[in-house]
């Protein structure tokens, strides 16, 4: 039993010269609370919020960016389906084709000279594109010529998101311009 004893004492000494190291007594520190205040919380706290919304915000760059880069690249598969239809078009001496616009799109073009009217283009994923064409009879002279003599065409075609948010998808159209020659 005196042995049971001693160990007790050694280990309560122990106990509170460790704690003495630190400036506590053993009673201080079986009294004391350890843990973070309510204002160290609420720092914390806030810090982390910031931390989470700058993630947030990035995340919502990235998102936006790349729904308009799908936007951008069907633009361009709208523009280019309307090129190759314009370059299919007939421009002889005998011939230049001026067909209208007819729903549904029969894929004829007219390329006569003038502003055409605005149509709309639905891609495949319901977005919808207003294409606008002006074909030029002489791109030599300022502004927009008919002339059915002349043997060169300047095509413009430009499309345009129909409905844009707000962002670059306002402010990109996308735009060819062609010269056709006519043909023998």
């Amino acid at each position: 039993m005196a042995d049971l004893f001693q160990i007790k004492n050694r280990r309560k000494l122990a106990a509170t010269l460790d704690f003495n190291i630190f400036g506590l007594s053993a009673e201080e520190k079986f009294c004391r609370e350890d843990g973070f205040s309510l204002v160290e919380a609420v720092v914390a706290l806030v810090i982390l919020l910031i931390v989470v919304s700058g993630v947030f915000v990035t995340f919502t760059y990235a998102v936006n960016y790349n729904a308009g880069n799908n936007t951008r690249a069907q633009a361009l598969a709208v523009l280019q389906q309307e090129v190759e239809l314009m370059r299919s078009a007939k421009f002889t001496p005998a011939k230049t084709d001026n067909y209208p616009i007819v729903t549904p799109d029969d894929g004829r073009r007219d390329i006569t000279g003038g502003v055409k009217t605005a149509r709309i283009v639905t891609a495949a994923n319901g977005n919808s594109f207003k294409v606008q064409t002006t074909v030029d009879d002489d791109p030599f002279t300022a502004g927009v010529q008919v002339d059915s003599t002349k043997t060169i065409k300047e095509i413009t075609v430009t499309v345009t998101l129909n409905n844009p948010t707000p962002g670059w998808q306002t402010a990109v159209p996308a735009t060819i311009v062609l010269r056709r020659v006519q043909a023998n």
